[in-house]
């Protein structure tokens, strides 16, 4: 991203990979990359514009991984603000859920204090929507985050670093959005060219 500046008009939605898929890291190489990776995604976002970030807290052994709470050491890192934090369910409200909770984090960040919102949208979805794939955002949850972004922001595009098979690209394009994700596996990319949402 350091190489590559947000151009006025840019935000972000994405989803910072999960443990699972950089083990190799540790517990705790993977807690300094993520909050290292979200101050990031931060720092390259403009003035005008905004990064939402969508997390799922995990267990490892009996210690619970508080996504969230890494969001906001970034956010500190990086002397920026909390514009929301909404609170998505994965499963219905009420279900009990071993090893990953039923619910996600949407978090809200600005490089700048903004005006609040004239449209903020709830705090708590009661569903992500439909998921393309099992580490999907939820379609649902994609259609608030571009809402606030068409809404209360100048956003033209939206930008996913981390964006699996493309869910936030899609929704983007659908609610009139060029979209511009990125990531490292190969045939997420090429499943990310093809997906429409309706």
């Amino acid at each position: 991203m350091e190489a590559n500046p947000a151009d006025d008009g840019m935000s972000v939605i994405t989803s910072l990979p999960d443990l699972s898929e950089l083990h190799e890291l540790g517990l705790d190489g993977f807690r300094a990359w993520f909050i290292d990776a979200a101050s990031r995604v931060i720092r390259w976002v403009p003035r005008d514009g905004v990064a939402i970030f969508f997390q799922s807290d995990v267990r490892v052994g009996s210690q619970w991984i508080d996504k969230s709470f890494f969001i906001n050491r970034a956010i500190e890192d990086e002397h920026a603000f909390l514009v929301w934090h909404k609170i998505v369910c994965r499963k219905p409200p009420g279900s009990v859920a071993i090893g990953r909770p039923s619910y996600s984090h949407m978090m809200c960040v600005s490089r700048a204090e903004r005006a609040l919102a004239t449209r903020p949208g709830p705090d708590v979805l009661p569903d992500a929507g439909l998921m393309p794939w099992s580490k999907a955002m939820g379609v649902e949850a994609c259609r608030v985050a571009c809402r606030f972004l068409r809404d209360e922001t100048e956003t033209r595009v939206v930008v996913d670093p981390f964006c699996g098979r493309g869910t936030v690209l899609a929704v983007a394009n659908v609610m009139g959005f060029d979209a511009l994700g990125i990531d490292r596996g190969a045939k997420r990319c090429r499943a990310a060219r093809v997906l429409a949402i309706g």
